[in-house]
């Protein structure tokens, strides 16, 4: 029996998200085979990523990822490029179904009643990223957030379908990674933009 549980996975919690745009020569990303990377004007568009998961879903544990834009004939798809989870289950379940280079990190979530969540990760080497993200402005409904990632298993492309629901909520966000880390193509640098999903309940994987 496994570990972990089988595609696909049910989650839900908070998500909350940072685009950077970052010169292609500073970001090292293994292309899935019939993929390329989309760039503008020689820069990549990399998210930042935080996820609280908790109780409720398959599985309940904190995760920082960094993502890139690929296209992939005429879909363009995240490919996660740096991802660390607190959930040695989450681990193994992420690399064998999807091909999700996870690693283990742990994880400080502070959160407040002014609506700031600050968040801090560090792995087995030392300080990863920290961080901090402020919802300014909560867009009515619940939004229908549909879309793939895209991601390298066993020498092929493994495209895998996300499904979710959630409250959108447009931010304000810092993202500080450790320059002597695996993100430190990040470091010093500004976002463009943040959001959250607020109370998302999301399906990762095929059936």
């Amino acid at each position: 029996m496994s570990a972990y549980p089988p595609e696909p996975w049910h989650l839900r919690g908070q998500l909350y998200a940072s685009a950077f745009l970052v010169a292609a020569d500073d970001v090292k990303v293994d292309v899935p085979p019939d993929c390329e990377l989309v760039q503008l004007r020689g820069r990549l568009v990399v998210g930042a990523v935080w996820v609280d998961y908790e109780p409720g879903g398959v599985l309940s544990y904190r995760e920082l990822m960094t993502t890139v834009l690929v296209r992939r004939r005429l879909r363009l798809l995240p490919t996660i490029t740096h991802i660390w989870v607190d959930s040695e289950v989450s681990r193994d379940g992420g690399r064998a179904l999807w091909g999700i280079p996870k690693g283990l990190a742990e994880f400080d979530f502070q959160f407040s009643d002014s609506g700031a969540t600050r968040f801090a990760a560090r792995d087995s080497a030392g300080p990863l990223a920290r961080g901090s993200v402020r919802s300014i402005r909560r867009l009515p409904g619940r939004l229908p957030v549909r879309f793939k990632i895209v991601q390298l298993l066993g020498g092929r492309a493994k495209v895998s379908p996300v499904r979710s629901t959630a409250t959108l909520a447009l931010a304000r966000g810092s993202f500080d990674a450790d320059a002597g880390g695996p993100l430190a193509f990040l470091s010093g640098r500004r976002s463009i933009a943040s959001f959250v999903l607020r109370d998302f309940r999301m399906s990762f994987g095929g059936r």
